[in-house]
């Protein structure tokens, strides 16, 4: 019975497959760019909090924070929903029609309105007959 655990990757790893990997590759380094935000941010903040927290900015820092916390929170969400954007992003490109059926569907619509013209033009002309411009070779009134 092999048990296999799932470690974590850190940003900086992810950041470093991601630029590795293709397939993963915009995901992971979106992910793994947005980590390493948070963790220097998370750093920077602690920081912060140790060396004022006996001074009358730690009630400004702890709201810093937690806005902080609130918009990271709201990162990681769109980050999350990052794959599931492009794939549906791949979809509406697949749907896209063709360039040559584009072409083909115009061939076809110019073919049926040359026939179209074609016939209407013949059926026009065929009704009324333009007289010659020559004199006629026989006489044309009839004989008593």
């Amino acid at each position: 019975m092999s048990a296999k655990a799932e470690t974590r990757l850190t940003p900086r790893e992810r950041l470093a497959r991601g630029l590795t990997y293709t397939a993963v590759g915009p995901v992971d380094v979106t992910r793994g760019v947005v980590g390493l935000s948070v963790n220097g941010a998370q750093s920077t903040a602690s920081e912060l909090r140790r060396r004022y927290r006996e001074g009358r900015l730690a009630r400004e820092l702890a709201a810093a924070q937690a806005t902080l916390a609130q918009e990271l929170a709201a990162a990681q969400e769109v980050v999350a929903g990052l794959p599931q954007a492009l794939q549906d992003a791949r979809r509406a490109q697949r749907r896209r029609p063709r360039p040559w059926v584009i072409a083909g569907a115009a061939v076809a619509v110019l073919g049926v309105g040359a026939i179209a013209f074609s016939i209407v033009r013949r059926s026009v002309r065929g009704g009324r007959e333009e007289p010659s411009p020559l004199p006629p070779s026989v006489e044309v009134q009839p004989r008593p």
